[in-house]
């Protein structure tokens, strides 16, 4: 078993000269923290080498990389064009950050994307067993979780996305949105940088595809996909050893020379729309204005990595960003000061290293960013603990570094005072802020983040493994056939909504089918069967339904029941004096929820909102539970949550009692009972041990075992009918 780790780019360059290829590592911050990984054990990085290879080339190219444990997928350049500068950066790029105006939505670009997320499926199929860990890395790969676990039913999969993952406002805008969604959904476990991201994920998975949700997880079919938040950290040892060493010492003395009375403000970022680049300069400009007293005391360091320049809007913002730092420098500049030092490119770790000791200040306020490592590096580098982080709300990374100056990147006032405060902030402070950084920055370092990681892939693993023990298709059924087959007095207690039919919108359209009496009728046909249909729903429906069948009823859980042809009888000293009360406040929020109504049965009320909007029923059902909780114990009744459902009766119905109640004197040697919802775990709780107890719906339940809809229920009764007229030939 071997962990394969799939991203657009492998984690080395390969550069041509004289007809040679060359590797080189990467010094991205997912190459380094992935390093450790894919170099020990048998472990293998599939991706992108960088460069278009031509055909004649490959197989010497895929044999050197081989050596150091990576395998590619060759990409042509207009692949390149469409996939990853079309459809990864001008669609998935802007509307995950927000920026929707920049969004081009290309059918080319998608035709592209969808195609070269095939290729990587492909290439990981050359190297893939059954039973690796796949680990797939980012954006530009969103379909390939849901394309892999088409081939491999079974895998391990997890994906870890490092950009931020938008509100579903947002993300709904984006033409191919089910299609991403699923690709998504193909993981076992999606990681985050921060719980909004998390948040923001189920929010627009449940309303854009068929899926469930419970806290972090997702139910969708037969699995269960884990949504969490990983906040990425960095190596912070290296860059906390990297000061000390004789080369970046000299970088260091090399650049505090003659600026012993200046205060240095350092901002580092690659050229972005996301960054705030322009608004920080804007800020600068202000300062310089509303405080004359720092002209001549403070220097920006400015450093903007070039990044995808000839695409229009990255152009036009260096444009800007060049005009502006000509315009300020030129308004303030003296024979010996300029505000702003600016830098168009990118320099090696050493000379970062060395910036990142001398700043007293460390700048970054990105509009939008998944985590931001910048700022992480900055605090590993200030091994003497002085200097001030200055960083924006919309990091991740302002999750974890509280104790940094956290500003609004929108607003340039806020920005501004943030620096005048970092300036005038006393040493004792300084140090105080900066130990408490450190500390989370050493602690939740790139290592703790992959182990964290692909530890909660192996127990979210491990958890779909035992309910797949419970899921009752296939071995299990055979088991319950058998059982079935061999005994001659047994029970069925049968729930009927979300259990015998799906659930509906409208609670009179979910009468029972052809197929369901047909069902029913050939259960009954046996005489060693009792079939028991107990429902939350009024004795005058369950009568008009099944009446004429040759099956017991209890109603409204258990408040009333019936003999087959026999006449209903009621539980005995119910009383239903308390309705009225709880009426007039289940109206209020009926009032103020439209698609809710109330539904009135003979010792029971229930609030239904199938109808409502989505969300909006949920958060007034929690409003329902936490307002009327402590009302409804006081007047002995039972408040139950149940599917889109809450309702409101008498402590002393409950189908458990009910079901017991019905085997009193009875001794059957075989009971089954099918439920799907919160009043179903009481007839669980109840029965004896030897009962077989099924849960429809994979989540939390004393049932023993599940299936995940009507339809397996169906087909396993079904097959108990089956199995008995193979018996009797």
């Amino acid at each position: 078993m071997k962990t394969v780790i799939i991203s657009n780019r492998l984690p080395v360059k390969i550069i041509e000269e004289n007809n040679q290829y060359t590797f080189i590592p990467s010094e991205g911050g997912l190459a380094t923290g992935l390093g450790d990984v894919y170099k020990t054990g048998n472990s293998i990085w599939v991706g992108w080498p960088g460069i278009e290879v031509p055909d004649d080339r490959q197989q010497e190219v895929t044999e050197k990389l081989q050596e150091l444990n990576l395998y590619p997928v060759f990409l042509t350049q207009e692949e390149i064009n469409l996939y990853y500068e079309g459809f990864s950066n001008e669609v998935l790029w802007p509307v995950f950050h927000y920026l929707v105006t920049y969004a081009h939505y290309e059918q080319s670009y998608w035709d592209c994307y969808k195609s070269v997320n095939e290729k990587f499926a492909k290439s990981a199929m050359q190297v893939l067993n059954r039973r690796d860990k796949i680990w797939i890395q980012d954006y530009q790969l969103l379909l390939l979780p849901g394309i892999l676990r088409e081939k491999l039913p079974n895998a391990t999969i997890g994906f870890f996305q490092h950009i931020p993952f938008p509100s579903y406002e947002i993300f709904r805008l984006i033409p191919w949105r089910e299609e991403l969604l699923n690709g998504l959904i193909g993981s076992d476990l999606i990681g985050f940088h921060t719980y909004d991201d998390v948040r923001h994920f189920i929010s627009t998975a449940t309303r854009l595809l068929p899926v469930n949700s419970s806290s972090n997880v997702l139910s969708s079919n037969e699995r269960q996909i884990v949504i969490e938040a990983f906040p990425m950290g960095i190596d912070y040892d290296k860059f906390s050893s990297l000061t000390l060493t004789e080369k970046v010492k000299k970088e260091i003395d090399y650049f505090g020379n003659g600026k012993e009375d200046m205060k240095i403000i350092l901002s580092i970022d690659r050229l972005d729309y996301s960054k705030g680049i322009l608004e920080r300069l804007k800020a600068l400009e202000l300062l310089l204005q509303m405080h004359p007293e720092f002209i001549g005391k403070i220097e920006l360091f400015m450093i903007v990595v070039p990044s995808r320049d000839t695409v229009p809007q990255y152009s036009e913002l260096r444009d800007q960003i060049d005009q502006f730092v000509g315009n300020l420098n030129a308004r303030y500049r003296s024979m010996n000061w300029i505000p702003v030092n600016y830098f168009y490119r990118s320099f090696p770790i050493e000379v970062l290293s060395a910036l990142y000791a001398s700043a007293d200040i460390c700048l970054v306020t990105p509009m939008r960013d998944g985590m931001n490592l910048v700022s992480k590096e900055y605090v590993a580098s200030r091994n003497n603990e002085d200097g001030v982080l200055i960083l924006s709300e919309m990091a991740g990374a302002s999750k974890e570094l509280t104790d940094a100056l956290v500003v609004n990147p929108n607003n340039l006032g806020d920005i501004m005072e943030a620096i005048v405060t970092a300036l005038k902030m006393p040493s004792e402070e300084q140090q105080q802020r900066m130990k408490a950084m450190r500390a989370i920055v050493e602690k939740f370092n790139v290592k703790h983040w992959v182990n964290n990681f692909i530890l909660r892939l192996n127990e979210v693993k491990d958890s779909q493994k035992s309910l797949q023990t419970k899921h009752a298709v296939n071995a299990v059924n055979e088991v319950i056939a058998a059982k079935y087959a061999e005994t001659n007095d047994r029970v069925l207690f049968l729930d009927y909504d979300g259990t015998l039919v799906d659930f509906t919108g409208n609670i009179d359209d979910a009468s029972p089918d052809d197929e369901l009496y047909d069902l029913i009728e050939n259960l009954t046909l046996d005489a060693a069967n009792k079939v028991v249909i107990i429902s939350g729903r009024r004795h005058e429906t369950l009568e008009s339904w099944f009446g004429h069948l040759k099956v017991d009823l209890i109603a409204e859980h258990g408040a009333w029941q019936k003999a087959q042809q026999d006449k209903w009888n009621c539980l005995p000293l119910l009383t239903d004096q308390w309705k009225s009360e709880i009426r007039a406040l289940l109206e209020t929020y009926t009032d103020r929820t439209p698609g809710s109504f109330i539904e009135e049965k003979s010792y029971s009320l229930v609030w239904h909102y199938r109808k409502a909007e989505e969300g909006l029923g949920d958060l007034r059902a929690n409003e329902i539970v936490s307002h009327m909780k402590i009302l409804a114990a006081d007047k002995g009744l039972q408040l139950m949550p149940g599917n889109k459902v809450i309702e409101f009766k008498n402590i002393e119905v409950n189908k458990g009692k009910a079901a017991l109640n019905w085997l009193y004197g009875k001794y059957p040697d075989f009971i089954i009972a099918l439920g799907d919802d919160h009043t179903d775990e009481d007839i669980f709780k109840a029965l004896p041990e030897d009962a077989i107890t099924v849960k429809v719906g994979n989540n939390l339940s004393e049932a023993k075992y599940y299936l995940n809809d009507y339809k397996e229920v169906r087909k396993l009764l079904w097959s108990l009918v089956k199995e008995e007229f193979v018996e009797r030939d």
